[in-house]
């Protein structure tokens, strides 16, 4: 069957219009391009004009309603999501602990034994070499140290994500694994902003801390992590809520920090210890006095730091 005429020529034009705009799709009302979907996916409609040109009734949400949490876990019939701080990203089946039933009801001493065989062998066969399970052991040990240090779940992912990056580049052969574990940990608090010194990361850790920043350097220069340095004020919130100063106190120490890096004098020096001499010095000019060995303990820092930064501090800000 031959098309009309009229119908070729406006076909022939639509193509020529679609090869012109190269795939952009406009409003055929106002010939705009700026289209939006609305929040529940239903319509898609022009920005200028008003125009809609889709509309549909599909409901992408569950068939079931839930008016709070644990109504909502309850009826829900998909597991967690995927995470990399598990060697097998959680897509493992797990066992519950409970010897109860789907209806709460509790197990028969016969079924008990049975579950107990069954957690048994599930554990040993989640791990099915030996590099599953030594990446088993370096996760839990990052998780473990996250959870020493207090730092959110973000970071044990980024970490969990650097150390599988040192694996696949067979960075880990002939160093610990605690070592590489630690170091992927430390890098992480540092691309999050979530700063931690070689002092504190080291106390939740099994390594030396010479050995840590050494991993450190070398897992950085082999995966390509652009670190910049770790700016003191991201110390100062911290060391002031431990020392339990109030928020004049904190606006003083950065106002000192800035300062003292306008002139210069913060290349090379240590962020904890900078942080902690401009917190000396604010709790000084605040009438917040704090001692030398209250802020070294909080900071990690001897007093012979805190006392030559101080001075060069109080320099920078021209007070005699």
């Amino acid at each position: 069957m031959k098309r009309p005429a009229r119908q070729k020529e406006r076909d022939v034009q639509t193509t020529e219009k679609t090869d012109d705009q190269e795939g952009v799709r406009t409003c055929p009302e106002c010939e705009s391009s700026s289209l939006v979907r609305s929040s529940d996916e239903s319509e898609v409609s022009c920005e200028d004009c008003g125009l809609i040109l889709e509309e549909e009734t599909i409901d992408r949400g569950p068939e079931w309603r839930a008016f709070n949490h644990s109504e909502r876990n309850n009826k829900s019939r998909v597991g967690a999501p995927t995470t990399q701080t598990m060697h097998d990203k959680g897509l493992t089946t797990t066992i519950d602990w409970q010897n109860k039933d789907a209806y709460g009801r509790s197990l028969s001493s016969n079924k008990r034994s049975q579950m107990n065989r069954l957690r048994k062998w599930q554990e040993r066969i989640r791990t099915k070499d030996a590099g599953e399970r030594n990446l088993q052991f370096a996760l839990s040990e990052i998780d473990r140290m996250a959870s020493g240090l207090g730092v959110p779940r973000s970071i044990r992912e980024v970490a969990s994500v650097l150390y599988r990056r040192a694996l696949e580049e067979d960075l880990i052969r002939g160093r610990s694994i605690e070592g590489v574990a630690t170091s992927a940990l430390y890098a992480a608090c540092r691309m999050e902003g979530v700063p931690r010194s070689l002092e504190e990361v080291s106390a939740v850790s099994r390594v030396d801390q010479k050995e840590i920043g050494r991993t450190y350097r070398y897992i950085s220069q082999e995966l390509s992590l652009e670190m910049k340095p770790v700016d003191p004020k991201k110390y100062v919130p911290r060391f002031c809520s431990e020392l339990e100063l109030p928020e004049e106190v904190q606006v003083k120490a950065n106002e000192i920090i800035d300062t003292s890096a306008e002139k210069g004098l913060l290349s090379g020096k240590s962020p904890t210890g900078y942080a902690a001499a401009a917190i000396y010095a604010a709790s000084l000019l605040c009438n917040e006095k704090r001692t030398q060995r209250e802020v070294s303990d909080v900071a990690q820092v001897t007093e012979v730091t805190i006392r030559n930064r101080y001075q060069e501090q109080i320099e920078a800000m021209g007070i005699h």
